[in-house]
């Protein structure tokens, strides 16, 4: 499957877009995970750091979101948090994280901060950011916490 891939910020009319996304994605991981969700509650969550997302866009067409903000991780030290990264079913395993991966890490290094996120414990999407250097920080009750250091960013 050819496309170009392309980003723009996200807007109030792109809301519905990202509840069916949220859906198709994260309904069957939250569950695994033992957390149901409404729509209202999926809501919440897509309108947190609203600002911070991004459309991701195959041949102009909305097919996912990445949603990520510069975080502390502690007094001296922050990081570029990928909040989320959801892409359509039809288009997963056709190298579309991968290069939304490649895109948040030209820019993690351009502003000099490792990338860090949170996966659910069952999501597969953990292989995908295993496979571009992440590495396991923390494991809790419900999720990973990955983090990729710099110097596999500038690798």
């Amino acid at each position: 499957m050819k496309f170009t891939l392309g980003f723009r910020k996200v807007k109030h009319e792109d809301l519905d877009f990202l509840l069916e996304l949220r859906r198709k994605t994260m309904t069957q991981h939250l569950l695994a995970a033992g957390i149901r969700m409404t729509d209202e509650e999926h809501l919440v969550r897509i309108k947190e750091h609203f600002y911070e997302s991004h459309i991701v866009l195959a041949d102009r067409k909305p097919i996912g979101l990445i949603k990520m903000g510069i975080v502390a991780l502690n007094d001296t030290h922050k990081s570029l948090h990928i909040r989320q990264l959801q892409i359509m079913p039809k288009f997963q395993g056709k190298g579309v994280g991968s290069k939304v991966i490649m895109v948040v890490k030209k820019r993690a290094l351009q502003l000099c901060l490792p990338i860090t996120l949170n996966v659910l414990l069952k999501n597969p999407a953990r292989g995908l950011y295993l496979r571009h250097g992440f590495q396991v920080e923390k494991k809790t009750r419900l999720e990973f916490q990955l983090r990729c250091p710099l110097t596999v960013i500038a690798a």
